[in-house]
């Protein structure tokens, strides 16, 4: 008589071992099922925190209108080097020059996250570089952690000046925020970029 509740003791300890070995699996499975979970929207909201090729020249495309001929060629030459923006600064711009020049523009910054603003900017530029124009400039924006960020001194990167397909094309950077203003019927303008801009909150006409 002895023997059966032992061998019942020894039942319920095998079931009791077995229910810790469904718990502690169940709970390894929720534990990677919470980091999965953790994780995914993650992967998910990267690839919304920054604009496609496509987005940007449907974007680019409306905002230049008629001149719009050679911008898809022009923002698939900047993706080329850069990537995905994840902002860009839509407005128009006067500029003019006999050798030293001077730029003035004003636009609205737009975030791939979220919020427009307002931004203003102006700065000199110099080198081999005659003549005046106003023109409207589509400038796509790397690395801004903010929009507040923008307003800063942005130096233009030497000889990164070309033209395609009819748009102007340079490059400025800070740190690693990187600035690529697009210009239409840049001509003679494009010498213009080598100095820097200045992105303001509002109008400031003293370009240093």
């Amino acid at each position: 008589m002895a023997t059966r509740p032992k061998m019942l003791h020894g039942l319920h300890a095998t079931v009791a071992a077995g229910l810790l070995i469904l718990l502690a699996g169940a709970g390894s499975t929720a534990a990677h099922a919470a980091e999965y979970n953790q994780q995914a929207p993650a992967v998910r909201s990267h690839a919304s925190d920054t604009y496609s090729e496509k987005e940007i020249v449907n974007e680019a495309g409306q905002f230049f209108g008629s001149a719009a001929q050679g911008m898809a060629d022009a923002v698939h030459s900047v993706f080329k080097k850069y990537g995905e923006p994840n902002a860009y600064i839509k407005g128009e711009e006067t500029s003019g020059a006999i050798v030293l020049g001077l730029r003035y523009g004003s636009g609205t910054l737009v975030m791939k996250n979220g919020g427009q603003q307002k931004v203003y900017w102006q700065g000199p530029s110099a080198g081999w570089d005659f003549g005046g124009n106003a023109v409207k400039v589509f400038t796509l924006v790397y690395n801004l952690p903010d929009g507040q960020t923008i307003f800063q001194r942005f130096p233009g990167v030497e000889g990164s000046a070309y033209l395609v397909g009819g748009i102007g094309i340079n490059y400025q950077q800070r740190g690693k925020i990187i600035l690529a203003p697009m210009r239409s019927g840049v001509g003679l303008r494009l010498g213009a970029s080598v100095g820097y801009l200045k992105y303001t909150k509002d109008r400031e006409w003293l370009p240093f």
